[in-house]
């Protein structure tokens, strides 16, 4: 029995394509998107470890940190005010995932990622603004807005406009952005916590405000993607000058536009399509699982709760403001290399092949930071400096392993197994439940660390064992199939064939490969 890997058939058609310098500047201004969600993610738990930020905004879990009350080391910043902070950008960004699904379906990929970049200039000067818990929430909430329309619209952009056999690397670009954008913001914190006279958390709040101003000005220029023009009704001679442009001059871009025109043809003939076709016929339950369990499985690696609250932990574990800084910063380091070896392999290796051998590295670190932290780490007190270097070690391990599987693929997977007509649609549904696991993350997190204490990474372990063994069996391989061909795949998988049935007009020749 093939467990999870196809092999998709030649189907005599002929995707050509190569890097064009306007599909690579296109890109690289549609990835400010990713820059801002990793800014967005690491700054929080920089400033929300600032003595000056928590002293203004959240004084009781400053008394607890600096000791004037007793309180166990694994419960010092378990404060749900604090954690609102965190977590409000991600309930904002749930509840406009479903406008801007609608706006990147009917407008384009590109309007979304302009009201998208507008929403986070204003909560960047909102937030750097702020002289009230409730005017930091305001900014916080702001920029989920534009993360609700950046996450909706940034993958499918980039899986839209990359070359059919480098698609894994270049949409694996949204999450080395996202990297680049969280190691950004470690650094602005290390720095900004030197200012003298307490508002450096001003500067890392304010600073959001330059990848947004770059999204919003690039995103006014970029062209449209060939497969939102032809959803949108455009002229096939005006897509098909903007796919020759886009996949360089003298190439044959007639099978790939043809496969466009043909997906879009079936949608407006009524052949399914759109949130309500996604959610309940049977030919779209394969992809509807993915777009559900991708994400959720994404959230319980635990990695957010490493990337929220890495300074909070390694201050939980006894190290200084500073320091504990410092210790973010080269994680994030080793999180954009690790992302960026990602981009060179998946299209080489496969989606499958990175999957499984990152969860079971993300595995062996949680086990082996659990088993430190139960050991060493009591209720006062911290680790000795020599632990304290095995856990930063480990956290490194931890973050490299995501970084060239969950964290990337987590956001390829999805944007490239969905049909153009419910394309829209499923990535609105897996942003949508990456938004809601993410804010129970972020919502649980330091409660769940002060009750659970070092059980918490057994948790977060036993999860990444379930998500291995779930893509072994059930997610198949799509390296290297055209965008509009990668239906064809679930009727080859040995389990979804009994799902979705055989393929009505016989288009799809798909053979079953071998493990």
């Amino acid at each position: 029995m093939a467990v999870g890997i196809v092999a998709v058939e030649d189907q005599e058609r002929h995707y050509g394509g190569r890097i064009t310098a306007f599909v690579a500047l296109s890109c690289m201004t549609a990835g400010m998107g990713g820059v801002i969600f990793g800014y967005d993610i690491g700054i929080a738990g920089g400033v929300s470890s600032m003595e000056p930020f928590l002293r203004k905004f959240f004084p009781d879990v400053y008394r607890r940190m600096r000791g004037d009350t007793w309180v166990s080391n694994y419960c010092k910043f378990d404060s749900q005010l604090l954690t609102a902070f965190t977590s409000s950008l991600y309930v904002a960004g749930l509840l406009t995932t479903f406008l801007a699904s609608r706006v990147t379906a009917g407008r384009g990929r590109r309007a979304s990622m302009v009201l998208g970049g507008a929403a986070f200039l204003a909560g960047a000067a909102v937030g750097g603004a702020s002289v009230n818990i409730y005017m930091v929430i305001l900014g916080r909430v702001l920029l989920g807005v534009g993360l609700g329309f950046a996450n909706q619209a940034v993958p499918l952009y980039l899986s839209e406009m990359a070359p059919a056999r480098l698609r894994g690397a270049f949409s694996n670009g949204f999450q080395l952005s996202v990297g680049i954008g969280a190691l950004a913001a470690n650094v602005i914190n290390f720095g900004t916590e030197k200012i003298r006279g307490g508002w450096g958390w001003r500067v890392s709040l304010a600073l959001a405000a330059v990848p947004a101003g770059l999204l919003t000005l690039g995103a006014l220029f970029l062209p449209e993607t060939p497969n939102s023009l032809v959803q949108q009704g455009r002229d096939r001679r005006d897509v098909a000058r903007l796919l020759q442009r886009i996949r360089g001059a003298g190439v044959d871009v007639g099978d790939e536009l043809d496969d466009i025109v043909a997906a879009n043809g079936a949608a407006a003939a009524g052949e399914g399509g759109g949130l309500r076709g996604f959610l309940f016929e049977r030919r779209y339950r394969p992809q509807l699982v993915m777009a559900v369990m991708i994400p959720f499985f994404q959230q319980v690696t635990g990695i957010n709760a490493i990337a929220f609250y890495a300074p909070v932990l390694l201050r939980t574990i006894g190290m200084g403001e500073s320091a504990s800084l410092l210790s973010a910063v080269v994680t994030g380091v080793v999180g954009v290399a690790s992302t960026f070896a990602s981009m060179l392999a998946v299209d080489r290796f496969g989606r499958r092949t990175l999957f499984l051998a990152g969860g079971a590295q993300m595995l062996a670190s949680q086990v082996l930071i659990g088993a430190i932290m139960a050991a060493e780490l009591r209720d006062s007190g911290g680790v000795s400096k020599a632990w304290a270097g095995v856990l930063i070690l480990l956290i490194a391990v931890y973050v490299a392993g995501f970084g060239w599987s969950w964290g990337p693929l987590g956001w390829l997977v999805p944007s490239e197994i969905f049909p153009l007509e419910v394309r829209a649609a499923g990535q609105g549904v897996t942003v949508a439940v990456s938004f809601a696991f993410t804010v129970f993350v972020a919502q649980a997190f330091l409660f769940m660390l002060c009750h659970m204490r070092a059980g918490i990474f057994f948790f977060f372990a036993a999860w990444l064992a379930a998500m291995t063994a779930f893509v072994y069996l059930l997610l198949p391989e799509t390296k290297g199939v055209p965008i509009e061909q990668v239906a064809g795949v679930w009727r080859a998988h040995w389990f979804w064939c009994r799902v979705v049935g055989p393929e009505p007009d016989d288009q799809a020749r798909v053979g079953r490969g071998k493990l």
